[in-house]
């Protein structure tokens, strides 16, 4: 609960920023939602990476996606082009999507970080704490059926855990009312192309739940 209304205090701020006075939250659709939280994070200095980054990577994707992606942090392709995962681990993401017989463009993808951390390092703990609520926003609008968190920093931070991925991935886990899987990161899998077929077997167990 303190979460979600943390979300909604920081969307509502920055209704307040843009010169809104008067609205209310429900009615307002999920495109001009994400549009004002967007325009909040092009907007932000709140971490010295506001000041470092080429393009915010806010995410992209469908709006009214039965299923999200959510990574660490942006790297030097996404900085440049201002899209999440459009490098090296992307292309792999995108064949994983595919394979599962989804089109890229159906589901959405973003990470814990709107911003590039310097040589791609580890987003830092008061980086994640500082950038979070815009994600919030984006997961609270979407409201996906099934998110899965690609990687150590995002499957920990929305589970609110240490538990390394190893351990987490594979199986179900429950965030705000919605089913959260663990697994790893594509770039991990670049680096260990053995454990693809553990990915893949949590996007069959995803699949499941999305065609059932």
């Amino acid at each position: 609960m303190s979460d979600i209304l943390k979300s909604m205090r920081s969307y509502l701020e920055m209704e307040k920023e843009s010169g809104i006075s008067e609205y209310l939250f429900t009615s307002k659709p999920k495109d001009v939602r994400l549009s004002l939280v967007k325009n909040g994070v092009s907007h932000c200095q709140k971490c010295p990476l506001g000041k470092m980054r080429k393009n915010i990577v806010f995410g992209s994707g469908n709006i009214n996606a039965k299923l999200m992606f959510v990574g660490e942090a942006p790297g030097h392709e996404e900085d440049i082009q201002g899209m999440p995962f459009v490098g090296e681990a992307g292309a792999l993401l995108t064949k994983i999507i595919e394979a599962m017989g989804i089109k890229r463009d159906d589901v959405y993808i973003c990470n814990i970080l709107k911003c590039r951390p310097p040589q791609n390092r580890n987003p830092l703990p008061a980086e994640i704490s500082t950038c979070i609520d815009y994600l919030y926003a984006q997961i609270d609008t979407i409201k996906p059926r099934v998110i899965c968190g690609l990687g150590k920093f995002a499957s920990q931070t929305l589970l609110n855990t240490e538990m390394p991925i190893s351990k987490l991935r594979g199986n179900w886990h429950e965030y705000r009312g919605m089913k959260f899987m663990p697994t790893y990161h594509p770039a991990y899998l670049l680096r260990n192309p053995k454990d693809k077929k553990l990915v893949w077997e949590d996007m069959k167990k995803i699949l499941e739940i999305l065609n059932g």
